[in-house]
């Protein structure tokens, strides 16, 4: 179980995370929607302890993460997975070193920097990428891949953390909407088989009513809504994104929300 109690963060003047309280049963599938500047982003990077809450507490199974430091705090990060929107690959490295690079949490010092990793690891970074249908790429540069291919890696050097949750931001925003689908099946699947959580940022409402069972809604740092995706009606969406969601949409796309794509 994951738990936020009371979390806030401040940046100056700004509330970018408003006390924001959430329980997030380990194995759950969990989109967070909203606008730019919402908070979604900030909400993942306090729960990866990228950075630290001005006020609140996170509880991993009943124990505190905030105070963690260290060895600890590597350890806990290495636990939370992150996939981030612009892939954080080194374009130059190969498929399978860019991927090995998800095993540092286990392998440490002069080795891994001269690419020398262990024929365990190697074997199981060959085995991630056979299940994201990548094995075939291992040897090509990072840099001559699609951004669906990208992301399909930076997931695979993830999944080498061996995480208990996927914390993936905005993943598909750089994706065209082929690869998009490709990458949220994957993420899908990763949750449904291996029972990891996932907490994923959308913009998209039909992307996030398609595949996260659970979705929670933001709103200048707060979050407004959290249910299913039936229960995401008009006035919710009205409330997360604002009127001019509807006033720029026809009158049949008003009546159903679900059908807007990226409103952001």
């Amino acid at each position: 179980m994951l738990e936020l109690k009371g979390l806030s963060k401040r940046f100056g003047e700004t509330v970018a995370v408003d006390n924001v309280s959430l329980k997030i049963p380990a194995g759950a599938m969990v989109g967070v929607i909203g606008r730019s500047g919402a908070g979604k982003s900030t909400l993942l990077r306090l729960i990866n302890r990228l950075c630290d809450p001005t006020a609140g507490e996170i509880m991993w199974h009943g124990t505190p993460v905030g105070g963690l430091n260290g060895k600890a705090l590597r350890e806990w990060r290495a636990r939370c997975g992150m996939v981030f929107q612009q892939f954080n690959l080194s374009p130059r490295l190969d498929v399978m070193n860019n991927v090995l690079t998800g095993s540092l949490c286990r392998n440490q010092g002069i080795a891994p920097l001269l690419k020398m990793f262990p024929a365990e690891e190697r074997a199981r970074a060959i085995l991630e990428l056979h299940a994201l249908d990548m094995a075939d790429a291992a040897l090509q540069r990072c840099c001559t891949l699609s951004g669906g291919q990208q992301q399909r890696v930076a997931i695979a050097r993830t999944l080498m953390q061996m995480p208990d949750i996927i914390l993936a931001d905005e993943p598909i925003a750089s994706l065209d909407p082929a690869n998009a689908e490709t990458v949220m099946e994957t993420l899908a699947r990763i949750n449904r088989e291996r029972g990891i959580t996932v907490l994923v940022n959308l913009h998209a409402l039909d992307i996030a009513r398609r595949y996260c069972p659970r979705i929670i809604g933001m709103a200048q740092g707060r979050v407004v809504f959290d249910g299913s995706p039936d229960a995401l009606h008009a006035a919710a969406v009205e409330q997360i994104y604002g009127r001019h969601v509807f006033e720029a949409s026809s009158p049949a796309v008003t009546q159903s929300p679900m059908r807007l794509g990226a409103v952001a």
